[in-house]
């Protein structure tokens, strides 16, 4: 699995964080920060999960 974002996308609502908060974190405007875009595929579920919450649809999950 390989993550990637698109920061200009990002409307900072932190539902990333919340699904995955290893993998994705925020910085201080609130636009989102990958911390890791090649997960572990025990948080493969978490990180799906918060690519389908993102109300901006900045997350890209290529399996």
């Amino acid at each position: 699995m390989k993550i990637t974002i698109d920061q200009d996308k990002c409307v900072a609502s932190g539902q990333c964080v919340v699904a995955a908060e290893q993998v994705f974190d925020q910085d201080d405007d609130g636009i989102v920060i990958l911390l890791d875009a090649e997960p572990s595929s025990d948080q493969a579920a978490d990180v799906r999960h918060a690519a389908s919450v993102c109300p901006a649809l900045a997350i890209h999950v290529e399996e």
